[in-house]
C-alpha cells in the first residue's frame, strides 16, 4: 500500500510536540528509538526523522512528501512548496535586535550597518523591500553573541519570550515575521497521498477543537432555561433533558476555552447550579 512520507525534526521542542499531536490522532508508530523511520501499524504514513533545516529540501526533492517544520526554515529555504496546515504551535518570531544601549527610532537604523543572522534569505527580502543597504553575516548558531564580539552591529534571529536577547545586552525593535509549526509539502501529490493528507488533517483538526472546547452539564431552573439557552448556545443549540423535578432540566452543551470562566460566571446568576466539566478527547464537527 502507498503510504505517505511526513518528514519530521528529529529532536528538539518542535520533534516533541510534533510527535505528541501524531500520538494524539490515535496514529501509532514503531521504532520507538526514532532512528530513521518510524512506521505506523495502523495508519498509512513513514516519519522520516531529519534537521528541521533539510526538512523543505527532502520535501522539495522528493525524499519526503510532507513535512512539520517551523514557518521561518520553510520560507527561508524559499522552495516552491505548498503549505497545507498552519498547527498553531511551536509560535516565534523573527526579529531585528541591537544592543540595549543603542538608541532606536526607525528601520534606517540599518542603514550601512552589518547584520548577523542564520536567515539570509528572509532578511534580504525584508531589507530590499523597504530600501535598506545593509551587509549580511550569515552564521550559524550563537546569533545573539556577535555583536559584543565585533562580528556584527545587530542581529537578525529567532525570538520567543526574549531572554536570550536581554542576556546578551540585545533588545528587539523590529518584528519581521511571525512562526509557528505548519505541515508543507509538494504541489504534486498522488491522489492516493492526497487522501492520506487530508485524512491526517482531519484527525488534526478533530484533536485541536477538542482541545479548546470543553463539555458542560448543568442543572437549570425551568423558569430560566430560556436564558440559559442564550449564554450556551452548543455546537448549534444545547441538548435538553427532562429531570425528576418538573420545575428542573438538565442541559449539555460545549464551551470554548477561551470563553469558561466568564460563561460559568454567567451561568451561576442565572441560577445554574451542579455545573459538571468535562475534557473532550475528539470532536468531529
Amino acid at each position: 500500500m502507498e503510504k505517505l512520507k511526513i518528514a519530521v525534526q528529529k529532536s528538539g521542542r518542535l520533534s516533541e510536540k510534533s510527535l505528541q499531536l501524531i500520538k494524539e490522532c490515535n496514529i501509532k508508530l514503531t521504532n520507538g528509538n526514532r532512528k530513521l523511520i518510524s512506521v505506523s501499524s495502523n495508519f498509512l504514513i513513514e516519519i522520516l526523522y531529519l534537521r528541521d533545516d533539510d526538512i523543505p529540501q527532502c520535501i522539495n526533492d522528493g525524499v519526503a512528501d510532507i513535512g512539520i517544520v517551523g514557518k521561518n526554515e520553510y520560507l527561508e529555504k524559499n522552495f516552491k512548496l505548498k503549505t497545507y496546515k498552519e498547527l498553531g504551535f511551536a509560535k516565534c518570531r523573527l526579529s531585528l535586535a541591537i544592543p540595549k544601549s543603542e538608541k532606536y527610532e526607525s528601520l534606517e537604523y540599518f542603514q550601512n550597518k552589518k547584520i548577523a543572522t542564520s536567515y539570509p534569505f528572509i532578511l534580504k527580502s525584508f531589507l530590499d523591500k523597504n530600501k535598506i543597504e545593509a551587509e549580511i553575516h550569515q552564521i550559524s548558531g550563537s546569533v545573539e553573541i556577535s555583536p559584543s564580539i565585533g562580528l556584527a552591529d545587530a542581529i537578525f534571529d529567532i525570538v520567543s519570550s526574549g531572554s536570550t536577547l536581554i542576556s546578551n545586552g540585545l533588545k528587539e525593535v523590529e518584528t519581521v515575521m511571525d512562526s509557528e509549526a505548519v505541515i508543507i509539502g509538494r504541489k504534486n501529490l498522488s491522489s492516493k497521498k492526497l487522501n492520506i493528507l487530508n485524512q491526517f488533517i482531519f484527525r488534526i483538526n478533530s484533536v485541536q477543537k477538542a482541545k479548546s472546547n470543553k463539555y458542560i452539564l448543568l442543572n437549570a431552573p425551568n423558569n430560566k432555561l430560556k436564558d440559559i439557552i442564550e449564554i450556551l448556545p452548543g455546537m448549534k443549540s444545547p441538548t435538553i433533558m427532562p429531570l425528576v423535578d418538573d420545575n428542573w432540566c438538565s442541559l449539555h452543551s460545549v464551551v470554548n476555552e477561551d470563553r469558561f470562566w466568564e460563561v460559568i460566571d454567567q451561568l451561576k446568576a442565572k441560577g445554574a447550579e451542579g455545573i459538571l466539566v468535562i475534557p473532550i478527547e475528539k470532536m468531529i464537527l
